[in-house]
């Protein structure tokens, strides 16, 4: 790769950055096939990089520099096992390109060592609303940040003493899979369903913390039928992919939370999995408890898509599609 012009503009910043340990596998699994990788994230951060071996030289504003300095150390990181493919590292930039720097008009999402904020007027009002409301409905496309930003705001509830346990289900239904035949025990057939949500608690807590958080039982993932019968006080409950449950189960679900207890839901009206004929209980609760005081609803919409941009272009083209001529 070419070395960077050798007087850049003042305005930019220049950092080198030395990536430990030395491993030549774990490099080439972070650079990618000819460098496809460090492409993304100059473009995603609009900086240039080089690099000779592990010593990275990065150039670009210096909001740019710093989130790519910390994106190419957490993907290292990530690449220990000499495997990291495409959507590895676009995964990475969704969350790190959430995170912009101050002076928004937002007191943002503050975590150990870090600090989170909104992307956009409607982050911005989730994030605000998930510190007002008890309960708080996110209704929008993928990538809008809606799961990232409750499993964001709740680790903040849970460092701050505010709740002493999170709490994030999923219903276990997707895509007309059933539990009955996929293989393995209960815990391996549900964990493909959950999978979103650790990913979330591994970015913001790293593993080892989530595991010894899990065996303290501080953190539950789990189905949403594991709700049934109990009632959570002092917790921050998350109910991801909502869409897929059914107006009983939503019913129930929104029936467990008790005192100093925050709930949000989170979901994708267009994008149901359930049974033909099942109605989803997430468009029927957002009709029946619209207006109801203590409740907020924040609307995404393709534009608030963080990912990359031609997922907010397939899904203008599909709601394009679908309406009525």
């Amino acid at each position: 790769m070419p070395d960077p012009d050798p007087l850049p503009r003042e305005e930019e910043a220049v950092t080198e950055l030395v990536l430990k340990p030395a491993d030549k596998n774990r490099l080439a699994a972070l650079c990618g096939p000819y460098d496809e990788h460090l492409r993304l994230i100059e473009e995603a951060f609009e900086v240039r990089l080089a690099n000779r071996g592990a010593r990275f030289r990065i150039s670009g504003s210096r909001r740019g520099v710093a989130e790519t300095a910390g994106l190419l150390r957490r993907l290292y990181e990530q690449a220990g096992g000499g495997k990291m493919d495409r959507e590895d590292v676009l995964h990475r930039l969704d969350h790190a390109r959430g995170e912009v720097t101050a002076g928004r008009g937002t007191a943002g999402i503050h975590l150990r060592g870090r600090r989170l904020h909104p992307r956009g007027a409607h982050q911005e009002a989730y994030v605000a609303a998930m510190r007002g409301y008890d309960l708080n409905f996110a209704i929008g496309p993928a990538g809008t940040g809606k799961t990232w930003l409750a499993v964001a705001s709740a680790v903040e509830a849970l460092e701050t003493q505010s709740v002493r346990r999170l709490i994030l289900v999923r219903p276990a239904v997707e895509a007309g899979e059933r539990l009955g035949f996929l293989p393995g025990d209960l815990a391996e057939k549900v964990n493909p369903y959950l999978r979103p949500i650790y990913d979330a608690l591994y970015e913001f807590l790293g593993p080892d913390k989530v595991v010894e958080l899990v065996q303290r039982d501080v953190i539950e993932v789990a189905p949403l039928a594991y709700m049934r019968g109990r009632s959570l006080n002092e917790a921050f409950v998350i109910l991801d992919e909502a869409q897929n449950t059914t107006i009983e189960q939503m019913r129930m679900f929104l029936t467990r939370f008790g005192f100093a207890t925050r709930a949000v839901v989170t979901g994708d009206v267009t994008q149901t999995d359930l049974p033909p004929r099942t109605r989803s209980g997430l468009k029927h609760a957002l009709a029946v408890l619209r207006g109801v005081e203590g409740i907020s609803m924040t609307y995404f919409t393709p534009e608030d898509v963080v990912r990359n941009p031609l997922v907010a272009r397939i899904v203008e083209a599909y709601e394009r599609h679908e309406r009525p001529e």
